[in-house]
């Protein structure tokens, strides 16, 4: 067994979170017209990619566009950013 002194805990996190941001990447472009490459990209940080998955939740919910609309803006300081890095890439 391993002694806890010889391990290295930020290579060890590093590591994991690159396999999630890629997870949560590929979950995300499979829901988009974008690729995983493009996801990361644009969204470098997890938190960022949390973000556009929330945006997304609230643009493919199943309710009116008036509901939608009303939830975005009501979140606005939180998916403002995201709404921006999105318009961004499409002009």
């Amino acid at each position: 067994m391993p002694d806890w002194k010889d391990l290295d805990f930020d290579s060890i996190a590093d590591r994991e979170a690159e396999e999630t941001d890629n997870e949560l990447a590929s979950k995300i472009s499979s829901l988009t017209r974008m690729t995983d490459e493009e996801v990361k990209e644009l969204f470098p940080k997890y938190s960022d990619a949390e973000k556009l998955k929330r945006l997304m939740e609230i643009v493919k919910s199943a309710d009116e566009r008036n509901t939608k609309i009303n939830n975005i803006v009501a979140n606005i300081e939180e998916l403002g950013g995201t709404v921006l890095t999105l318009v961004s890439k499409f002009i």
